[in-house]
């Protein structure tokens, strides 16, 4: 289990499924199907652009930004271009299916990351508010997951989902940047206004047996 602190001098943010220098995913030059989803960029640099700056833009240096997977494409060497690239310097990354060279920890990539995990059970305490909640992270999608009927709040990426399908259901949300307006991480009160008050839902594993 992790426990953080959030206070006025340091918030914490998430996000998921950067897939920087991903080739097929920018429209503009992607090799896929006419039907396949893709982001609405012409050129991979504006692509590329487009996430570093969004992330700069928001995220202070001494903040913490959890990254819940698919870090990056495009070879070996594009994990430390982009994390160079990225100023926040505690970045905490939860594996995705596309990350298998930082999952072997190739060249010690890992240390560019404060964690690097595939799962995470995490508190944080809101100083100013002095509250606590706690979320369980991963890169897929969880049907049940820890305390979900305590109301801890489940967090994911991999489905690429698009604003209007983000939520789950209940306490459960996609944070990849496929699904932000603005296409940027979301900070931790953002997340708590869309699914903290929802509905405590569980799987009714009875319907399986």
């Amino acid at each position: 289990m992790l426990e953080l602190v959030e206070s006025k001098y340091r918030k914490i943010w998430f996000t998921s499924d950067t897939h920087y220098q991903h080739k097929n995913i920018c429209k503009g030059v992607s090799n896929w199907d006419e039907g396949s989803y893709t982001r609405p960029f012409l050129t991979l640099e504006e692509m590329n652009e487009k996430i570093i700056f969004n992330i700069n833009l928001v995220v202070d240096k001494d903040d913490i930004l959890f990254h819940l997977g698919d870090w990056s494409f495009g070879g070996f060497e594009m994990i430390e271009e982009f994390r160079n690239k990225i100023e926040c310097e505690n970045i905490y990354l939860i594996l995705g299916n596309h990350d298998h060279h930082i999952e072997r920890n190739r060249s010690g990539v890992q240390h560019n990351f404060q964690k690097v995990s595939h799962y995470e059970n995490l508190t944080i305490k809101r100083e100013v508010e002095n509250t606590k909640h706690q979320f369980i992270l991963s890169h897929y999608p969880i049907g049940s997951w820890q305390d979900a009927g305590k109301g801890s709040i489940h967090l994911h990426g991999h489905v690429h989902f698009t604003p209007d399908k983000k939520i789950g259901p209940g306490r459960m949300m996609d944070v990849g940047m496929d699904g932000h307006e603005e296409f940027r991480p979301y900070a931790l009160p953002e997340v708590l206004d869309l699914v903290a008050e929802r509905e405590i839902r569980t799987l009714d594993l009875k319907a399986y047996w």
